[in-house]
């Protein structure tokens, strides 16, 4: 089987080639713009498959196919939410979420020997509306909090994490302040940039740069130790704990 992969963040793409070595797949090519794959492309023999990341750093991969037809197999890779994942099952297109699951990446390399589907059957114009990306996603930079008779604006970089307690949320700050937050760990999962805060339990939602250690706890469990946070044990819940690694890693 020839495969390339497509995917701007070289780390991810580094990550997705050692994951692909674990099931005797050699990976020779990884490209990283829409340019430079049109170009390579236009110039050598078209893979049997390529893993294609959504964004690229000048512009949608699907412009590729605006330049150059080709009959390979696509296997998107996105981080995008529910409502893109929902047209790519419309187009019968098969897709891998980021952080991209090592079962799920042997299942899609399954689907793709059972049932190919190339390029030229993928309504590229229609995958373009139904995801509405002309843009990156963006997300929340700024929360206010109720202080007193006063709003204070916190700048996300300077949370170290939400929390829940006794139904209600709060922000946590590298300071070790909390404040008071209306919104939902639910809808907070939406509005956080998910490179940067995961959801470690039904508690709590840490962000990243504030993870001082992390150690294993009972039942293949972590915990985390977080800056300045002191309000209660921080523990990866069991069914979480997978996802938490794949996401410390990409």
């Amino acid at each position: 089987m020839k495969l390339i992969i497509i995917e701007d963040e070289k780390p991810a793409a580094r990550r997705l080639q050692r994951m692909l070595s674990k099931i005797d797949i050699d990976v020779q090519t990884m490209l990283h713009s829409v340019a430079e794959s049109i170009a390579w492309l236009k110039n050598n023999e078209h893979p049997d498959l390529i893993f294609l990341d959504i964004q690229l750093s000048d512009g949608l991969s699907f412009e590729i196919f605006d330049h150059v037809k080709t009959d390979s197999s696509i296997i998107f890779t996105t981080a995008y939410d529910e409502y893109a994942l929902r047209a790519f099952k419309l187009n019968s297109i098969d897709y891998l979420l980021k952080p991209i699951d090592e079962d799920e990446l042997k299942a899609a390399i399954k689907k793709f020997k059972n049932t190919q589907q190339s390029a030229e059957n993928i309504n590229i114009n229609n995958l373009r509306s139904l995801l509405n990306l002309s843009e990156k996603r963006t997300y929340k930079t700024r929360f206010t909090a109720q202080v007193g008779q006063h709003l204070k604006l916190v700048d996300v970089s300077d949370i170290t994490c939400f929390y829940s307690e006794n139904k209600a949320t709060f922000l946590h700050c590298y300071s070790g302040r909390n404040y008071p937050v209306e919104v939902s760990l639910e809808q907070l999962e939406e509005e956080l940039d998910p490179d940067k805060f995961y959801r470690i339990n039904r508690k709590c939602i840490m962000n990243i740069s504030a993870i001082s250690d992390i150690v294993s706890y009972t039942n293949s469990r972590l915990e985390i130790k977080l800056e300045n946070f002191n309000e209660f044990q921080l523990v990866v819940s069991r069914e979480r704990v997978k996802g938490f690694k794949t996401w410390l890693n990409n």
